[in-house]
């Protein structure tokens, strides 16, 4: 079974579907599990956000969101994210399949090890997205002739507001490429959990530091999501066949 965790605007994903209500030691996930398939692939979606956007995303249940996926048997999850670009080569509509994060949020419980318990758990982050999962969403992509990127370095900030161009213009000069609110941790969760894990970017807008643009707005990010998803859908429709 393949997770895919669903984003901003992004709230359904097969139709025909058994929702599963999920108990975790760390409370409820933001939605039940809808499960289904895809081809001969069994397939479990969680929208990270609630069905309704009902969790911010300094506020969303990321620990049970990855336990309930793993206790319904995925053996790897896919995040999709809506992203800002923080450069100019980075245009509104494309995809970026990233290979790198930098965690800007604070105050989220971002790992399942509050003790202890048999000794210390400190995961390996260096390489935080799986190489394999990577590849197939950029194969994916350029078989369906879709503007991808190969790589690049989400900064995750805490929201939920807006980057200042100040802010933003010291993303950019430090050579990360896009940025976005929920990669972290919900990428360290899943490799403490054991499941390979990779993030595709979809860039909604570019961030407030890229000269000559205007400042990004809600309403301008969530138009550009919606009129870009059926790309996002045909690419995992694509890709999850491919990984079983």
């Amino acid at each position: 079974m393949i997770g895919v965790f669903g984003g901003s605007g992004f709230y359904g994903f097969l139709d025909d579907v058994e929702l599963v209500e999920v108990d975790t030691p760390f409370g409820p996930p933001a939605a039940p599990v809808a499960i289904g398939s895809i081809g001969e692939t069994k397939v479990a979606f969680l929208p990270r956000h609630g069905a309704r956007h009902r969790f911010p995303p300094h506020t969303v249940p990321y620990r049970a969101n990855v336990w309930a996926l793993r206790t319904v048997g995925c053996r790897a999850v896919i995040g999709p994210f809506a992203a800002g670009s923080l450069r100019a080569d980075i245009a509104p509509g494309e995809l970026v399949v990233v290979d790198q994060l930098v965690d800007r949020t604070w105050g989220r419980p971002d790992t399942f090890h509050d003790e202890f318990e048999h000794g210390p758990v400190h995961i390996e982050m260096g390489e935080p997205y799986d190489s394999d999962l990577r590849a197939a969403l950029v194969a994916g992509a350029r078989s369906l002739d879709f503007p991808v990127h190969d790589g690049g370095t989400v900064v995750v900030v805490q929201g939920p507001r807006f980057s200042t161009r100040a802010e933003s213009r010291w993303f950019a000069s430090n050579g990360w490429d896009v940025v976005n609110m929920t990669q972290h941790p919900e990428a360290a969760l899943a490799m403490e959990a054991g499941l390979p894990f990779a993030g595709v970017a979809l860039v909604t807008d570019y961030d407030s530091g890229v000269d000559g643009v205007p400042h990004v707005t809600q309403d301008a990010v969530f138009a550009v999501f919606e009129a870009n998803l059926s790309r996002l859908r045909d690419l995992l429709f694509t890709v999850i066949p491919n990984l079983a």
